[in-house]
């Protein structure tokens, strides 16, 4: 019988979603879920790999075209 090894992995990706004011020119204030995709190693995040938002109809949108509110 082989035994298995049991490899420790360093780095994780994580997801994590929240609420977020955001500000387009053209729609105004915007509140909505956006969810971050980061690389984390030994529980520390290191990078953003990638930023999505989901619109009210259930769409996925790149956050690059939309600012933070203030």
């Amino acid at each position: 019988m082989k035994k298995k090894r049991s490899i420790m992995k360093l780095t994780r990706i994580k997801r994590n979603t929240r609420n977020e004011k955001r500000y387009n020119s053209k729609m105004g204030i915007l509140y909505t879920k956006v969810t971050y995709i980061k690389e984390v190693i030994l529980g520390i995040p290191i990078r953003t790999l990638h930023k999505y938002r989901e619109t009210y109809y259930g769409e996925i949108k790149d956050c690059s075209e939309f600012n933070l509110a203030t």
